[in-house]
């Protein structure tokens, strides 16, 4: 079953009002990897009726008003990605294509798409029940935070969309707690994993620099950064406050992390896995070739790496699905008209993260003075594939599965740290889980930017090499490796990418393809370094290429592309 689009869709369900309307910058898939349907699906599984407005005309009310007013909150979301990185390359050029718009031409997310949104609402809509926004862009974007589009601190997104609340992080509990309580009349203000505007700072709870302060000084701002990214595991957060002229914006502690049982009962429910036929008319929906038959088991990642928002958005204490919930999945997708046999990706945020843990960070949270693989993989990690092995043996059993690869990326530090298992993992998803070629993101080989980046040393990069190419041979099969390299990561200079250019010639063997140049997105350690010029772990100054022709000749460097006259 789709969630409802169009009235007609209401009136076949026996719905005369919707409790919750969802607002996307994203084109309707119905598939676990889109927030917005799998929300949506989940409130439908806990009694409440939903529909979904996607990519909205925002010139006029017909889209808005489409599916009437809903009776508990709007939810706005920019859809699976901010709608500035969605509209905009690294360098501020316009995108012209976007996978989640039918027909693919980016001509559907305005930027800014949960202010864009909330606005269409309220100027339509005079009174209406509260505006809840979340998703990648409110998420991220949740405190007062360094803009690079605009290249200045904005306001918390809170403020700037005129909503009533924001839910952060994966948010299933928040928004079914939340809804739970305003359909009961209840005060939602202590519902962990929101944010709202308070007249007064909640007591107990932290206070971060002001904006005013935080836009004023860029050591106040790196300042109040360190205390928000301190305070985002369930464990061990406090709340925090920041004010915003008279008044502030509240950030309750996060929700627990979901348990298996729970994560079971989320990525159970039955999902279509293609776009809604009312905004197919519009042509094909590039995204659904990559998610149509993927399988997600597992969330949340503890590389940490400082450019990625993961960490803040997900968490740092990876969870996992069960193995008898997993290939339930897998079973199901066989039934699928569409289905050819092929699962396109299996894993998480990294691969090779399901199925094991730090114990002491379930009792005490993620450790405030270390991390888990940087610079080397923490002692009390204690990698351990065998689970992941066991799951990718099952699956391939499946009647109905030819092929089950693994698309996202591995962390090879991790295979070698696993000294029971991890060659034997390696072994098997060389033999059996590579479409010819595997993603690995080193992202630099150069020391010094590795450790800016929160990365290992690239000595388990050529290791890895090594014994993909080996295991490969001995399986008879041509595959290669693809590697994501960043370039204009700060503290990256030209020098730096011509060393990591000879490296990937002479060591790798490869001319890059895949490089992408650093875009500072909202909410990371990388981003803290673009925008104050300094390392935030030593204070030391960091030279940051502003320069976005300089920036291009760095990915240019690796890519060997010629400078367009």
């Amino acid at each position: 079953m789709f969630l409802p689009t169009t009235h007609k869709e209401m009136q076949t369900l026996g719905w005369e009002c919707l409790d919750v309307i969802f607002v996307s910058g994203d084109t309707y898939i119905d598939s676990p990897y889109t927030g917005v349907a799998l929300l949506g699906k989940l409130l439908v599984e806990k009694g409440f009726r939903v529909g979904v407005i996607a990519q909205p005309d925002i010139t006029n009310d017909a889209d808005i008003k489409r599916l009437g007013e809903p009776r508990l909150f709007w939810g706005v979301t920019s859809g699976s990605v901010d709608s500035m990185v969605a509209n905009y390359t690294a360098t501020k050029k316009w995108r012209k294509s976007d996978d989640y718009t039918p027909g693919g031409m980016n001509n559907r997310r305005p930027d800014r798409a949960v202010i864009a949104y909330t606005n269409l609402i309220r100027r339509y809509f005079k009174g209406t029940c509260p505006i809840v926004i979340g998703g990648i862009e409110a998420s991220l974007r949740r405190i007062a935070h360094f803009d690079f589009w605009s290249n200045k601190i904005r306001r918390s997104i809170l403020f700037d969309a005129k909503a009533d609340i924001l839910a952060y992080g994966m948010a299933e509990a928040t928004v079914v707690e939340l809804a739970r309580a305003l359909d009961q009349g209840r005060d939602v203000t202590k519902i962990r994993g929101l944010c709202y505007i308070s007249k007064t700072i909640t007591n107990g709870y932290i206070e971060l620099p002001s904006f005013e302060k935080s836009a004023a000084d860029k050591q106040e701002f790196s300042n109040g950064f360190r205390l928000f990214y301190a305070n985002n595991d369930p464990v061990t957060a406090k709340g925090l406050g920041q004010q915003h002229g008279d008044r502030f914006l509240i950030q309750n502690p996060p929700q627990p992390f979901p348990s298996t049982p729970e994560m079971d009962e989320i990525y159970n429910l039955e999902f279509e896995r293609e776009a809604h036929p009312f905004y197919t008319q519009a042509g094909k929906v590039k995204a659904l070739d990559t998610i149509r038959f993927s399988i997600p088991t597992h969330r949340g990642c503890y590389g940490e790496c400082n450019f990625c928002a993961i960490a803040v958005h997900e968490g740092r204490t990876v969870r996992w699905r069960s193995r008898e919930s997993i290939i339930n999945e897998a079973r199901a997708l066989t039934r699928h008209p569409r289905f050819r046999g092929i699962i396109t990706d299996i894993g998480g945020p990294t691969a090779n993260m399901y199925g094991f843990e730090c114990k002491k960070k379930y009792d005490k949270g993620a450790c405030p003075d270390k991390r888990c693989l940087f610079p080397k993989v923490c002692q009390s990690l204690k990698p351990d594939h065998s689970s992941q092995i066991e799951l990718l043996r099952q699956i391939r059993t499946v009647p109905g599965v030819k092929k089950v690869f693994i698309a996202s990326g591995i962390r090879q530090d991790l295979i070698f740290a696993d000294k029971s298992h991890g060659m034997t993992f390696l072994k098997t998803v060389v033999a059996h889980h590579v479409s010819g070629q595997m993603k690995i993101a080193p992202e630099h080989t150069e020391t010094k930017i590795l450790e800016l980046m929160g990365k290992p040393d690239s000595a388990a990069l050529i290791e890895f090499k090594a014994q993909f190419d080996r295991l490969s041979k001995e399986n008879g099969k041509q595959q290669f490796l693809t590697y994501y390299l960043i370039a204009a990561h700060p503290g990256s200079t030209m020098e730096d990418m011509k060393k990591l250019k000879q490296f990937c010639s002479t060591i790798l063997k490869i001319r890059p393809e895949q490089t992408q140049i650093f875009t500072p997105t909202p909410s990371t350690f990388s981003t803290l370094m673009y925008y104050t010029g300094t390392d935030p772990f030593s204070g030391k100054p960091l030279f940051v290429e502003r320069n976005p022709l300089a920036k291009e000749g760095q990915k240019n460097i690796l890519t060997g592309n010629r400078k367009r006259k």
